[in-house]
């Protein structure tokens, strides 16, 4: 095939593929949405579990958390969930099923939060 040749055929070829390319919807990146009451499900601490006692994480819609007196602002970054204010910082893992997980040292050692989302249906209060 002469270059001639290749040139027309491209040529004719660039109309369809500009049609293909515009037709073809484009793809969206998933927006995660975290918002909503977590409930502290189990507490680890120097790798053993102990009674979870700590106050309900809330995550607002418009960007602000509140713990236990804390709040600040949070920010969703791929699967972790930073929260701060003016102060202090804190980040913790997203993982599958609606879990929250807070991972630090303390003063006892390694400590390890699981926060599980509140779901309410119908007027009923589940963690899930």
């Amino acid at each position: 095939m002469t270059l001639r040749r290749l040139a027309q055929h491209t040529a004719r070829l660039a109309p369809m593929i500009a049609l293909a390319f515009l037709t073809i919807p484009a793809a969206h990146a998933q927006v995660v949405t975290v918002s909503g009451k977590y409930q502290c499900a189990e507490a680890h601490v120097a790798g053993k579990m102990v009674p979870c006692s700590s106050a309900p994480l809330t995550l607002k819609t418009d960007g602000r958390f509140e713990l236990r007196g804390w709040e600040g602002n949070y920010l969703v970054d791929g699967e972790w969930v930073e929260l701060s204010d003016t102060q202090v910082r804190s980040r913790a893992k997203l993982e599958p099923g609606h879990k929250i997980v807070f991972r630090y040292r303390g003063k006892h050692g390694w400590c390890e939060m699981v926060y599980l989302r509140r779901v309410a249906e119908l007027g009923k209060t589940s963690l899930g």
